[in-house]
């Protein structure tokens, strides 16, 4: 790497950094003076007002570092290479024989990183962050109760139900479990004060432990209810690692299926998102297949949306900074827009097929991006 390598790359990562900068604390900004009471009772249990901010916002601004990353590193290289061509280094540069698919190439390797670095995020970071997303700053994250998804069981006919969840607790408040087989003495309900999810164990298979059982009354009663000799509802009156009043259900669905719609849903692991596709005793909405497809497909797709945006750098016409990114704006308005178009004709399960949504994008995008990397290395 050159110096003149150097330079640019280190001006460029200084651009990145002012523009993430710039997003990132236009959002912190308005939304502190909105919290500031909340802010202060965050800041009395951690000590002091920093942390507290660090701690709450962090995983927003990450959230927002996953959602603009590529257009961050698109806008960051075309205020570079206007920086240079106004004080006039571009010029020198191009002077001496160098070509721009040169002068570009360090950027186009930061970029990429950034692209890793928001693989890394998105994948590792916010899974374990995500409890604390949709959190007002004075609520602990993973101990507030949040929205109940019903998830039916189509293996065992059961709908799981619930007031609410506490998800790093494992734990369904005021759980109310519709039974649709048949159970003979349990009626057409189970509900509870609270049910635990629990792996599977010697004891039992995978399912949600539920404790101070209403109804049925006389729960302690009746026995271990089977399916094809599988025990769905297995009770105390022939499991003595049952305590009286206690209930447990075998079913596939655990917690991160009954999640509500949300960032907590979103940001779920990738292996979550595997299994609940796989899972045959639930329904798997074709939106979530698509997310899924697009979520492995994304790295590629983002590092296409800078390729796409190279010939604004190093175009001889227009020279107006501001001009060259009114026309990027348009490009990303293009590329989300076919990239959503194809989302949405996958979600509907008609036009497109969830891996073919996900592939669309790509096969319309990276050829002109590519051909427009290639023609940028000719000027």
């Amino acid at each position: 790497m050159t110096k003149i390598d150097r330079y640019i790359l280190m001006l460029y990562m200084r651009t990145l950094l002012i523009c993430f900068s710039s997003l990132g604390g236009i959002f912190v900004v308005f939304h502190a003076f909105s919290n500031l009471e909340a802010l202060g009772a965050h800041a009395e249990a951690l000590g002091g007002f920093i942390p507290a901010m660090i701690d709450y916002y962090g995983p927003y601004l990450l959230v927002i570092f996953d959602s603009t990353s590529p257009i961050l590193a698109l806008m960051a290289l075309l205020f570079t290479i206007g920086w240079l061509r106004q004080s006039g280094e571009l010029t020198s540069i191009l002077a001496v024989g160098v070509r721009h698919g040169r002068i570009l190439r360090p950027m186009l390797i930061a970029a990429a990183l950034i692209v890793v670095v928001g693989l890394f995020n998105r994948e590792f970071l916010l899974p374990e962050l995500r409890n604390k997303l949709g959190n007002k700053p004075s609520e602990i994250a993973g101990m507030t109760e949040r929205p109940l998804q019903p998830c039916y069981d189509r293996q065992i006919g059961v709908l799981v139900e619930g007031k609410s969840l506490i998800t790093d607790r494992q734990l369904v408040i005021r759980p109310a479990f519709r039974l649709f087989a048949e159970f003979p003495g349990f009626g057409n309900q189970l509900t509870g004060t609270e049910a635990l999810w629990k792996p599977a164990s010697g004891n039992h298979p995978a399912g949600f432990l539920m404790r101070g059982v209403t109804r049925p009354s006389k729960l302690d009663q009746l026995p271990t209810r089977r399916i094809e000799e599988q025990a769905i509802l297995m009770t105390s009156l022939d499991n003595d690692w049952l305590n009286p009043g206690e209930c447990f259900v075998a079913t596939s669905v655990d917690i991160p299926l009954l999640e509500a719609a949300g960032s907590s849903k979103k940001y779920a692991p990738l292996g979550a998102t595997i299994r609940r596709v796989r899972n045959p005793a639930v329904h798997t909405s074709s939106k979530v297949r698509v997310d899924l497809h697009s979520r492995l497909l994304r790295p590629l797709l983002d590092f296409s949306l800078v390729l796409l945006g190279l010939p604004l750098a190093v175009s001889r016409g227009e020279k107006n900074l501001f001009v060259v990114v009114g026309h990027a704006l348009l490009l990303v308005a293009m590329f989300f827009g076919v990239k959503t178009l194809a989302g949405t004709l996958g979600a509907s399960g008609y036009m497109l097929s969830p891996s073919m949504a996900a592939w669309v994008p790509i096969l319309v995008l990276t050829p002109l991006a590519y051909s427009r990397y290639c023609s940028v290395q000719q000027v």
